[in-house]
């Protein structure tokens, strides 16, 4: 038997020293969680998809009382980008958020699993990394791809 460790990179930044690419990703994610339908959890996720036409595509999740019925907000990105422009490929996601308070979530927040996968999926569609910014309200996580949150994540073997 032997141990392996898994590591992931992760560059932290000020929101100062992100580019002004990732700057206008970061602002349409935050934006979008006041478009968030959260009346159940109160969470309030945004998220900002750029795509390599230029086009950039948001969403906000979405909830229901039948749970599991809504939607997080990556999903409700990719989905419509992919539905929108099917021929163009991700090249960055932004993701931030509301607490239940009303408040930016204090440190950033990651996808969850089914965004994970479904983001891995349009990261294996376009062939290249797809950047992912994870915007807190001081800080923001900037990872070098969805792989690398995901990183025993399942793949087509095809």
């Amino acid at each position: 038997m032997k141990h392996l460790d898994i590591t992931i990179p992760l560059t932290s930044a000020t929101y100062d020293e992100l580019d002004d690419t990732q700057r206008n990703l970061v602002d349409k994610a935050r934006a979008m969680t006041r478009q968030s339908y959260a009346p159940y959890s109160k969470f309030h996720v945004g998220a900002a998809i750029l795509l390599d036409n230029g086009e950039i595509i948001t969403g906000a999740n979405q909830e229901n009382v039948a749970y599991p019925s809504g939607i997080c907000a990556e999903r409700t990105a990719a989905f419509y980008a992919h539905a929108r422009y099917p021929e163009a490929k991700f090249k960055a996601i932004a993701i931030a958020a509301h607490d239940t308070s009303g408040n930016e979530v204090v440190m950033p927040i990651s996808p969850c699993g089914a965004c994970r996968q479904v983001l891995l999926e349009y990261e294996q569609l376009a062939g290249a990394d797809v950047q992912v910014l994870l915007a807190g309200a001081d800080e923001v996580y900037i990872l070098p791809s969805v792989h690398s949150i995901m990183p025993l994540a399942f793949v087509d073997f095809d």
